[in-house]
């Protein structure tokens, strides 16, 4: 239960694991996620860390990829209706999901399922069929369905097949245990009343909190820009454990971290007690940042933020050719990527935030000559421009 929100029912759940070791019948856990973006951040890492711990236990996961749930939209925390993806987006998506989930799973005991495979043989028949099993007066009693209703917003009937399309997964299945974030605990339910709708024992239900972004705020998300994907690089994904509060840093040590209880909970009393709270967050940033590259780049990226937060420039950054000098800096800095207009590049001229050659450039009129500058915006934005006439 460590880090989770909630287990239900609790007994149910006792009575199958008691029944999988007198048979020695592994369980069968679910998660689905839909591809709706083609990175998977840390966020989802939360609950994918608890599907690996079930199975390193020796229980069967599926990480079930919603190729055909994309299609209706998942409303889940939504005041208003989610544009469907189209097929050719979602299959895009879906080809990075498993190679970025195998991180974490282990790719040899994993099954991996489209929910295609039985949605789409469903067929016009079959959907009248299922939505007849559930009613209208229990899905509006959904908080993100209701608030809508009640505030005049409109909601699209097919909104309401996205519930039983994800229940019906489970139907499919035969899932003992589906896993989600606190905001998919309807969904979730709706595989129970299903599968006994079905016949089937009913699955129960582990929900595990939404992590919040790096803004402190909302729940990470690509959409909110608040996330840390998996697949960057390993200095950026330091530096952005870095940037977080120290208040939130605690969360993040509860749900993403693999040390103990006991271990943290020294940590925080080290830190309420004097410590530098940025300790705690270094011994943090290395630790994800080795989880999906290395001890040794976890190293290299911690000696990488030290030296540019005392000004130095990276062993490599982007090489850019640019001709046209002599050059105006707001001009250089669009053409290099650094700034993505002009009124960006005078404002971070005026925020003192814009170096050549280390120097802070406080003049929005500057113009550079044919040569060679190293260009910083910020702490982390470099690149060495070679200007030419």
């Amino acid at each position: 239960m460590r880090g989770a929100e909630e287990l239900l029912p609790r007994d149910e759940w006792v009575k199958k694991l008691a029944r999988s070791e007198a048979t020695g019948v592994p369980l069968r856990i679910k998660l689905g996620l839909d591809p709706t973006a083609p990175d998977i951040h840390i966020g989802h890492t939360v609950v994918l860390n608890k599907m690996r711990q079930l199975q390193d236990l020796g229980h069967q996961v599926i990480f079930l990829i919603g190729d055909f749930t994309s299609l209706i939209g998942d409303p889940s925390g939504r005041n208003n209706t989610r544009p469907p993806l189209t097929p050719e987006q979602i299959r895009a998506n879906a080809e990075t999901y498993y190679k970025q989930a195998s991180m974490v799973l282990d790719p040899a005991k994993t099954e991996i399922r489209y929910n295609s495979e039985w949605s789409e043989p469903l067929g016009a028949t079959g959907m009248i069929q299922l939505a007849a099993k559930y009613t209208v007066a229990r899905m509006m009693e959904r908080d993100d369905f209701h608030k809508r209703f009640s505030t005049g917003q409109s909601i699209s009937v097919h909104e309401f097949l996205y519930p039983l399309m994800q229940g019906y997964d489970s139907v499919a299945l035969k899932s003992d245990l589906e896993l989600g974030g606190t905001d998919q605990k309807f969904n979730l339910l709706m595989g129970r009343h299903l599968q006994q709708e079905y016949g089937q024992e009913p699955q129960c239900v582990l929900t595990m909190p939404l992590l919040v972004g790096l803004d402190g705020v909302d729940k990470m998300s690509k959409s909110k820009n608040n996330y840390i994907g998996i697949a960057e690089d390993a200095n950026t994904m330091f530096a952005k454990v870095l940037s977080i509060s120290d208040m939130l840093m605690w969360d993040w040590y509860t749900l993403l971290s693999f040390k103990t209880l006991a271990e943290i909970a020294a940590l925080k009393a080290e830190v309420e007690g004097g410590r530098n709270p940025k300790d705690a967050k270094v011994m943090l940033a290395k630790e994800i940042t080795a989880r999906f590259h290395s001890a040794a780049a976890a190293d290299a990226a911690e000696a990488d933020f030290i030296n540019r937060s005392k000004g130095g420039v990276p062993d490599e950054i982007p090489e850019v050719a640019l001709a046209g000098a002599p050059l105006g800096i707001g001009a250089l800095l669009r053409q290099a990527n650094l700034a993505p207009s002009g009124s960006e590049a005078s404002r971070l001229i005026d925020g003192g935030g814009v170096r050549v050659d280390g120097g802070v450039v406080s003049d929005k009129g500057l113009k550079l000559e044919a040569g060679t500058y190293v260009l910083q915006v910020g702490k982390r934005k470099f690149a060495r421009v070679t200007l030419n006439a």
